[in-house]
């Protein structure tokens, strides 16, 4: 009896001690940015939001990736950008990886598990938003997180001044 629970203890403590190293932290893509105006398909599976979701009409998530783009500030992409990228750097577990003057590619990391979520954000000159992306590495559902974090961010960035 001592033994089977020394032995659980030791597991669920192994698996703590993985879990806090990142390896639920999958591998970052290499095929994000924006390619033709178009920043990277949703997931094919309901772990991801894309502004850009009705560019896919047959993709099998188009429906539940779906979500508005952010609005630019006073039509300016730049002040948009860097409000938004300041707004990135005050949320917590979130860390800008790239940032261009149209461009932010970001990581969000979940705190106990330490899960990976990929966002992206880019000020379309075409239709004067910012398009957003964001994706779970791994998972096949993300139960509405990377929905949730979008709106976050964008209650956050529309209450900037």
């Amino acid at each position: 009896m001592k033994i089977a629970l020394y032995l659980s203890i030791g597991l669920l403590l192994a698996a703590f001690i993985v879990i806090q190293f990142g390896f639920l932290g999958g591998v970052r893509p290499s095929d994000l940015g924006v390619s033709g105006a178009r920043l990277k398909p949703p997931s094919p599976t309901p772990n991801s939001v894309s502004s850009q979701a009705a560019l896919y009409p047959d993709h099998p998530q188009r429906q539940y990736a779906d979500i508005k783009p952010l609005p630019l500030k006073n039509g300016d992409a730049a002040s948009s950008m860097a409000a938004l990228a300041a707004v990135l750097q005050a949320m917590p577990n979130m860390t800008v990886v790239e940032r261009k003057p149209d461009y932010i590619h970001a990581e969000a990391q979940t705190r106990w598990l330490k899960f990976v979520d990929d966002l992206e954000f880019w000020a379309n000159p075409a239709l004067g938003v910012i398009d957003v992306r964001s994706a779970s590495r791994l998972g096949r559902k993300d139960l509405g997180a990377n929905r949730k974090r979008i709106e976050a961010i964008r209650s956050a960035y529309l209450a900037q001044p």
